[in-house]
């Protein structure tokens, strides 16, 4: 039976042991069932007091079996494990033992041992355990099934129990968020990192880990995947992260300490953390009886910059996710495109798709709309050699490298002028809702005196002037916390450098570029916009835009008119 089928009218939450009416007259005597004595200890139980410990339980219950003519006892323990959970080991192995007749009555110290869901208890204490012929006891709760004890009591205790987990849930979440928004990490450091032994909340480099990491953003950046780059750390013998820590502390090597799987690597190139930052909330849970998490927004996530050294920059993490947008299609030949996820049509803004086969020579790939199917798609062919855009983008960074370095001062200069324009812009917004958010924080300063005037003299209640002050001094946090990080944010953007020299940076690394390897296209090339064809004139001619990484706001001349693929009478020249 599964959560979605009913007893009456009401709808199971949890899997539960099915109810069948028909179960087989009882050939067993009473004395012959087992007695089931149950205790279960969750972790937030741990720290309550000593009398809900297993120990203790086990005794309460062992005692209360002989003092009452028990036997053939068999103990069952669910030591660590929530309430709301009915998937415990303990209870169900219990539960099946039930469904085979085998027992006569089940004992626990009290309802909340059994479970914290109030419907999934009632589920089995007033029709599962009955239909069974299970006597249900609950000692300290004075519920008796064979009796009737407590019937209704243990309703509105059920209740009680449930609303236990969901206020813990309530202050554990209340405590995540108060730790979180702080700027500490709330979780363990990711592969790559580990905690400093004079300061637990504080990352820093795991000096084995952190070159791996930085080779498998590399390995991307160079055009391989998930899969690719574990074959090659795997070729390399490279330890995986279990290996690794396994070896440091003494413990047996998995069977394949170097077999890297594909989703590890994944993990890795998708953890924003390695930039340097502190990236919390980044799931959540729309229940606390629901152990599913869920990807948060990317604005509703919390991140602080700068909390730990960074193992990549943040042009590099920015380039790995484009590049991961932009999965490359597997291809049966055993040619990838070049610019695969790069390209783009200037008509309808869908990609063009990398074709070619076994059959092909290399002169025939191409890429084409992936709307245009055979002439019946929504748009049109856009075709264009990969021989020729190759070409065409070899010739436009051998340009724009001989421009900045023939005047690196005039172009800093060009560039920040351009960019500082933006941040600037961007800056005084900032400052203005900070300068609201003081506003209103004194404002609501004044409204809370006046609240408590308006208590004193009897005006309001002491009730509302509790949820008043509440609210408003909930508001106030929040305002402080907004002021606080954004101030964080304006001083850092005015004093962190630009992307300027991270391209200078490329200009001085490919010195003399002569031919392109993947590594290149992804760190020089943000997008390629390839326009219709015009074949008016009896020739061929083709606009293509190209478009730079951290660079396309700036007016570099070389850039400033589309290049153009011309062909004639199928020979083929670029201007």
């Amino acid at each position: 039976m599964t959560a979605t089928q009913n007893y009456g009218n009401i709808i199971l939450s949890t899997p539960i042991l099915s109810a069948d009416p028909n179960v087989k007259e009882d050939v067993m005597t009473d004395q012959q069932k087992i007695t089931i004595l149950y205790c279960r200890l969750s972790n937030e139980d741990s720290q309550d007091r000593e009398s809900n410990s297993i120990q203790n339980q086990r005794e309460l219950l062992t005692r209360y079996a002989r003092d009452h003519g028990y036997t053939n006892l068999k103990v069952l323990v669910d030591d660590g494990y929530t309430g709301t959970n009915f998937q415990r080991p303990g209870v169900q192995e219990g539960f099946e033992l039930v469904k085979q007749g085998l027992v006569g009555c089940w004992l626990c110290k009290d309802l909340s041992r059994f479970g914290r869901d109030y419907l999934t208890v009632g589920q089995y204490t007033d029709i599962i355990f009955p239909s069974y012929d299970v006597r249900f006891i609950a000692i300290n709760d004075g519920v008796d099934s064979q009796r009737g004890d407590g019937e209704g009591f243990a309703a509105i205790r059920n209740l009680f129990n449930e609303w236990y987990p969901r206020d813990t849930s309530k202050k554990v979440r209340t405590s995540l968020l108060q730790r979180g928004t702080s700027g500490k990490h709330l979780g363990k450091p990711p592969y790559g990192y580990r905690c400093d032994p004079n300061d637990k909340d504080k990352w820093i480099l795991d000096e084995d880990a952190a070159p791996i990491v930085k080779r498998i953003f590399d390995l991307c950046i160079d055009g391989k995947g998930p899969e690719q780059i574990s074959r090659i750390l795997e070729r390399d013998q490279v330890l995986t992260t279990k290996a690794l820590y396994a070896s440091r502390k003494g413990k047996p090597l998995p069977k394949n300490p170097y077999g890297w799987s594909d989703q590890s690597i994944v993990g890795i190139l998708e953890r924003q953390e390695y930039t340097g930052c502190t990236c919390n909330f980044k799931t959540y849970s729309k229940s606390y009886k629901l152990k599913k998490r869920i990807p948060n927004e990317a604005e509703n996530m919390f991140i602080v910059p700068d909390t730990q050294e960074a193992i990549v920059s943040q042009a590099q993490w920015d380039r790995v996710q484009e590049l991961r947008k932009n999965k490359r299609r597997p291809v049966k030949a055993e040619r990838q495109g070049l610019f695969a996820g790069l390209v783009y049509c200037a008509d309808c803004g869908s990609k063009l798709h990398f074709a070619t086969c076994k059959g092909f020579e290399g002169k025939q790939d191409h890429y084409r709309c992936s709307k245009y199917k055979s002439g019946r798609g929504e748009c049109s062919a856009h075709y264009i050699r990969e021989d020729v855009l190759r070409e065409l983008v070899l010739e436009r960074i051998q340009a724009v490298n001989a421009y900045i370095r023939s005047d690196v001062e005039g172009f800093q200069e060009e560039w920040l002028h351009y960019r500082r324009a933006d941040q600037e812009r961007d800056i005084r917004e900032d400052q203005k809702r900070v300068e609201q958010a003081k506003k209103r924080l004194a404002t609501l300063d004044v409204v809370i005196s006046r609240l408590y005037e308006d208590y004193a003299l009897g005006e309001i209640s002491k009730e509302k002037y509790k949820k008043m002050t509440a609210d408003y001094e909930a508001e106030q946090e929040r305002l402080k916390l907004e002021i606080e990080t954004t101030e964080e944010w304006v001083a850092q953007r005015q004093a962190m450098g630009d992307d300027l020299d991270t391209f200078i940076a490329l200009t001085k690394k490919y010195v003399d570029v002569t031919e392109l390897t993947q590594t290149i296209v992804n760190e020089y090339i943000k997008k390629i916009i390839i326009q219709a064809p015009d074949k008016s004139g009896g020739k061929r001619r083709q606009k293509v835009e190209i478009i730079f990484n951290f660079v396309d706001e700036v007016e570099i001349p070389v850039l400033a008119e589309p290049m153009i693929a011309e062909s004639t009478l199928g020979r083929r020249k670029t201007a």
